[in-house]
């Protein structure tokens, strides 16, 4: 039976990970500086990883969501204590479009209006609302286009109040780093501006962190560069290191009826255990300062290359702007110089999202081969 075909595919088929490497059936080693989506936080096959979830599944893998799972209360503080955040209510899913979902259904149960803010190229995952929400036509279905969704340009905080005011915005959702979209951030006055106007006009702000939480902005949340305080966080990919795993984190203001929400899947007892592994390896080995300290390091040698015209993002999700598309630069990458990067909606952007413990001489490599193309 023949695999539906959803991406392009490079004739690399990986079977072994350590760390920042990757390995594959030929035994290349390849330097993985996209990490599957930012999904590889603490690095592949890290020995603290590996043990947490070995261990719990000589325990218990599963059972239903019917009775108590004492990880789920474990991860909850673990969250708060890293976070920093008092208060706040923990649902757990399995993927980010599934937070956001619930996040945006959420809000409208909360709220009882019916509309969406959004912003120009956000993207928000491939479930029913939080495609519509996605600035992407292409992925955006008939029967997903019904749900009732303004999109705005981002930071521009008139606009946004002259949506707010008119009294039917449920929710208004932001990314702090655009991730897709290309690296664009939020400026901390506009976060705290969205967040001043949702409660002024009785709207809920959600912040979509699935891509730019965990620490890798440098902040254990992105938002967290700013004043704001959302009413739901969403977040997922680098929170499991490769395990499926989301969640939200709901504002003690917002109490959800009893079976609003429900999974059969989320907050399992191997996904717990990998959630706790990845907070605990960023807490045990300072991976926010590190991510902060590679984010200098990364900008210093992209200034020593005059095709680079700029570094978007913060701390390890950055973007290099250049002047020619992406495309062959990508492929000339893998296949000459074996390091995998990303692209985004912005053809002239290379994405970069390695995990938080990538060392300086592997960023080497990719100013190494950087210089030798874009010679």
């Amino acid at each position: 039976m023949p695999l539906f075909d959803v991406y392009p595919l490079y004739d690399i088929t990986p079977v072994k990970g350590e760390g920042s490497w990757i390995t594959d059936q030929q035994g290349q080693r390849y330097l993985d500086l996209y990490g599957g989506h930012a999904v590889i936080s603490i690095g592949h096959t890290h020995p603290h990883f590996v043990a947490r979830l070995e261990a719990q599944l000589h325990q218990l893998a599963f059972y239903s969501n019917s009775i108590q799972n004492p990880l789920q209360t474990e991860l909850a503080d673990a969250l708060c204590e890293a976070s920093c955040l008092e208060g706040y209510q923990l649902f757990l899913c399995n993927s980010g479009a599934e937070a956001n979902e619930n996040a945006l259904k959420l809000a409208s149960f909360h709220t009882g209006k019916p509309r969406v803010v959004a912003f120009r190229n956000s993207f928000h995952g491939r479930t029913s609302a939080a495609v519509a929400a996605t600035d992407n036509p292409a992925i955006v279905a008939p029967l997903n286009a019904g749900h009732q969704v303004t999109f705005l340009e981002l930071n521009d905080g008139p606009a946004l109040e002259r949506e707010l005011a008119k009294g039917d915005v449920c929710a208004v959702i932001l990314e702090g780093i655009q991730g897709v979209g290309g690296l664009d951030m939020v400026h901390p006055e506009f976060y705290e501006a969205a967040s001043r106007l949702c409660s002024q006009y009785g709207s809920v702000l959600i912040a979509d962190e699935v891509q730019c939480g965990f620490g890798r902005s440098g902040a254990f949340f992105a938002f967290q560069h700013s004043g704001a305080q959302p009413g739901i966080i969403s977040m997922a990919k680098g929170m499991g290191n490769g395990f499926p795993v989301g969640g939200i984190l709901i504002h003690p203001d917002i109490r959800p009826k009893h079976g609003m929400l429900g999974t059969t899947f989320g907050g399992n007892h191997l996904a717990c255990a990998a959630a706790l592994a990845v907070l605990e390896v960023i807490r045990e080995e300072g991976l926010m300062a590190h991510c902060r300290e590679m984010e200098a390091y990364f900008r210093s040698r992209a200034s020593e290359i005059p095709a680079i015209l700029q570094v978007k993002g913060k701390g390890l999700m950055l973007g290099i702007q250049l002047e020619q598309p992406v495309a062959d630069l990508r492929k000339r990458l893998i296949f000459e110089h074996h390091i995998f990067t990303g692209s985004a909606k912005d053809k002239y952007l290379l994405r970069i999202l390695p995990a938080l413990n990538v060392q300086p001489e592997a960023l080497d490599l990719l100013f190494t081969a950087l210089k030798k193309e874009l010679a």
